[in-house]
């Protein structure tokens, strides 16, 4: 069954290049040019990635992504690939921080605009190895939450209470990039305090202790890090 896309861009020109693009790729692609056309078919259709255009007339790309990722949406889980020309490191971030997966600026080389959405199908199309609620795998690394245990290639890896949180956030959320203020939200909690940029001294502790799987943990320049789909 083919992947689908709704690509919500303005300049038609750039939807017919990403859409002539995707459908080469065998994506079955619709464009919507503005943020009502957008939120009818959202509405009535099924939708494997979203590439929105932050600057629409009216509704913005970025409306779009608070909208849906309310709870209880259809597409709270649905990856999103934000398109903009606003490439300020604070515009990246806050689109990350309303619920984009991820983010391509313009203008963009069509061979990273296309291994971008790739990603974000592929992320889309698989499921976390997991055996239970409380374990989930990715590659050779291993989180047991109930046993607080990680394991990389089946050697048991002692990490610090901070350390451990922010690795199951980031694997929860594996391939999507999270920033600094939201990896503090997430890890935030009994017995554990970050600040902001001891988030970065938390991250090359727990790089230097995973070993051989310390590449699963990328950083994004400027921005955050994410946990890659796989090793």
């Amino acid at each position: 069954m083919k992947n689908k896309v709704l690509i919500v861009e303005d300049e038609r020109d750039i939807a017919d290049l990403m859409a002539l693009h995707l459908k080469r790729d065998g994506i079955e692609v619709e464009i919507a040019e503005n943020g009502e056309q957008a939120f009818q078919s959202l509405e009535s259709k099924h939708f494997d990635l979203l590439i929105l255009d932050w600057m629409l007339p009216g509704v913005s790309g970025l409306d779009i992504c608070k909208k849906v990722r309310q709870p209880s949406h259809k597409f709270e889980s649905t990856p999103i690939l934000l398109v903009t020309a606003r490439a300020q490191t604070s515009d990246i971030v806050l689109g990350l921080e309303m619920g984009a997966d991820d983010y391509i600026t313009k203008p963009f080389d069509l061979s990273v605009f296309l291994a971008r959405v790739r990603a974000l199908l592929r992320r889309a199309g698989r499921t976390i190895q997991s055996t239970s609620e409380n374990r989930i795998q990715i590659g050779r690394l291993i989180l047991d939450s109930e046993r607080h245990e990680v394991r990389c290639q089946n050697q048991v890896i002692e990490l610090t209470p901070s350390e451990f949180k922010l690795l199951h956030a980031m694997m929860k959320n594996r391939g999507r990039v999270l920033t600094r203020e939201r990896l503090i939200e997430l890890v935030q909690g009994e017995g554990v305090t970050v600040i902001d940029r001891a988030i970065d001294t938390h991250i090359f502790g727990l790089r230097k202790k995973l070993g051989e799987c310390a590449n699963l943990v990328e950083t994004i320049r400027g921005v955050g890090y994410r946990v890659a789909d796989t090793l």
